[in-house]
């Protein structure tokens, strides 16, 4: 309850400015009706006097002293006036003063408290573990990417299984087209002979045709 009530007082107290600016205020237009009153008084007074000045001097004198009454009572009002406007003036510069300043230290607490838990010591640790973090992390991808995974193979036993795979390339180009390689014609131009030349290849084909031939003809003549 007393926090209640110590919230409603800081509440008027916050409130006080704004409220006696429209008090202000509102006695301010109140002056300013009786000023523009006033001035219809005095341009009245003035008007019988003219009109009296000739015919009637003590109805011109009175209307006279009306207006000169009149006029004493404006100079008053307009001056309250200048007073009133004087003062809202200051309530109001016032009051931005002390809003501002409000703004100012609740800004100056935001940044203590962020800053409450910073220092620059706490800044530097922590760049230097951020460094060191970052060290750590390129000496591991080093040490990934240097290391070779998987067996060991002999140089030799490659260069053995690639002339292999070459030999085989050499056989399937052979059957396919027929033409022995340059690298390869070394090697068969060394090796001996295993076939019959094509001359008596071609002979022995040639009697062969001949004898069927023959045979042919025999056939036709025993059917007749």
């Amino acid at each position: 309850m007393w926090g209640w009530f110590g919230g409603q007082a800081s509440q008027k107290k916050k409130d006080a400015p704004k409220k006696a600016i429209i008090d202000l205020r509102s006695q301010l237009e109140m002056l300013q009706k009786r000023e523009k009153h006033l001035q219809n008084q005095i341009n009245e007074q003035d008007g019988i006097a003219r009109k009296n000045v000739s015919t009637n001097k003590n109805a011109a004198k009175a209307a006279l002293r009306r207006k000169k009454t009149h006029e004493h009572t404006l100079e008053q009002t307009v001056s309250q006036i200048g007073t009133l406007e004087q003062q809202i003036n200051a309530i109001e510069s016032a009051n931005i003063n002390m809003e501002t300043l409000a703004a100012m230290e609740r800004a100056g607490q935001a940044m203590k408290q962020i800053h409450g838990k910073l220092s620059p010591e706490k800044v530097d640790e922590t760049m230097d573990t951020l460094r060191e973090q970052n060290a750590l992390s390129e000496e591991i991808v080093n040490a990934i990417t240097g290391t070779t995974l998987g067996l060991d193979v002999d140089d030799a036993e490659l260069e053995d299984e690639l002339e292999e795979l070459q030999q085989e390339q050499l056989d399937e180009q052979m059957l396919t087209t027929g033409n022995v390689p340059v690298s390869d014609a070394v090697h068969q131009i060394a090796s001996p002979p295993t076939t019959e030349p094509v001359s008596s290849k071609k002979k022995v084909i040639e009697e062969e045709d001949d004898e069927e031939a023959e045979l042919r003809k025999l056939q036709a003549e025993m059917a007749m």
